[in-house]
C-alpha cells in the first residue's frame, strides 16, 4: 500500500482541481502552515474547532491582524477541513473577531490617475493604461493573451477571472494603436533573435497567424 500524500500536497491537488488561481494556492497553503505550527505540528485531523478559534482569535489580538486577513485564514481553514479531510467543523462561537476598518476609500480624480500613469513608461504604462482603461484586475492583465483582444470590436475578453468566470470588457480606443505596435515591436524582437539564431519560441496561434513570418515549433 503506498504512502498517503503529504497533508500539504494534498491540499494543493485539490486546489488545482477546483483550478483556484496560483495565488490562493500559495495563500492557503501558507495558511495552513501557519495554523500547524502554531499548535506545535499537530495534524489537524486531530484538532477542531477549539483550535482553529485559538489561532484565529491569536492572529486579532497578538499579531493585530486586519478583518479581511484574519478572513482569508479562516477560509484557508475551512477549505482544509471541508474540502480536504472532508471534516465538518463545530460552530465557532468564541472566535474573537479582528475589528473591521471605518475608513473612506480614497479615490484618484481623472487628473490624478492621469499623472499617475503619465510618470510610467514602456509596457509598465501601457499595462496601467490598460487597468485603467479596461477596468481589468492586475493578474487578469499579466495573463492577457493576444487572442482575448478584438481591435475591430474593441473588445476584451477575460478569462477565467475572479469567481473562474469569462467576461467582456472595453478596449479603449486611446489603445488600440499603442497595443497593435506592442504586437510588432515584440513579433519584430522574435524576428531578430531568430537571426542570431537564438532558438525559436512557440507563439499562440493567434499570434502566428497575426505575423505568419514568426517561427513556430
Amino acid at each position: 500500500m503506498k504512502d498517503q500524500p503529504r497533508l500539504l500536497d494534498q491540499v494543493r491537488s485539490v486546489i488545482r482541481v477546483k483550478h483556484y488561481s496560483i495565488r490562493t494556492e500559495k495563500s492557503y497553503s501558507s495558511w495552513i502552515k501557519q495554523f500547524i505550527r502554531f499548535h506545535n505540528l499537530a495534524h489537524p485531523e486531530n484538532m477542531g474547532a477549539k483550535e482553529v478559534q485559538a489561532f484565529l482569535s491569536y492572529l486579532a489580538v497578538t499579531r493585530n491582524v486586519s478583518a479581511s486577513t484574519q478572513n482569508q485564514a479562516l477560509c484557508a481553514i475551512l477549505f482544509l477541513y471541508r474540502d480536504v479531510l472532508k471534516i465538518d467543523l463545530e460552530y465557532m462561537d468564541e472566535l474573537i473577531r479582528a475589528k473591521r476598518p471605518t475608513k473612506i476609500p480614497v479615490v484618484f480624480t481623472r487628473d490624478e490617475a492621469k499623472a499617475v500613469i503619465n510618470h510610467l513608461d514602456g509596457t509598465f504604462q501601457l499595462m496601467t493604461q490598460l487597468l485603467y482603461g479596461s477596468g481589468l484586475r492586475l493578474m487578469e492583465c499579466v495573463r492577457l493573451r493576444v487572442k482575448d483582444i478584438e481591435f475591430n470590436y474593441k473588445q476584451i475578453y477575460v478569462r477565467d477571472g475572479k469567481g473562474a468566470k469569462d467576461r467582456v470588457t472595453v478596449l479603449p480606443e486611446f489603445l488600440v494603436a499603442p497595443l497593435s505596435l506592442h504586437l510588432q515591436t515584440i513579433n519584430s524582437l522574435h524576428q531578430s533573435y531568430l537571426k542570431k539564431e537564438c532558438g525559436s519560441v512557440y507563439l499562440p496561434f493567434a499570434l502566428a497567424k497575426k505575423y505568419p513570418n514568426a517561427a513556430t515549433e
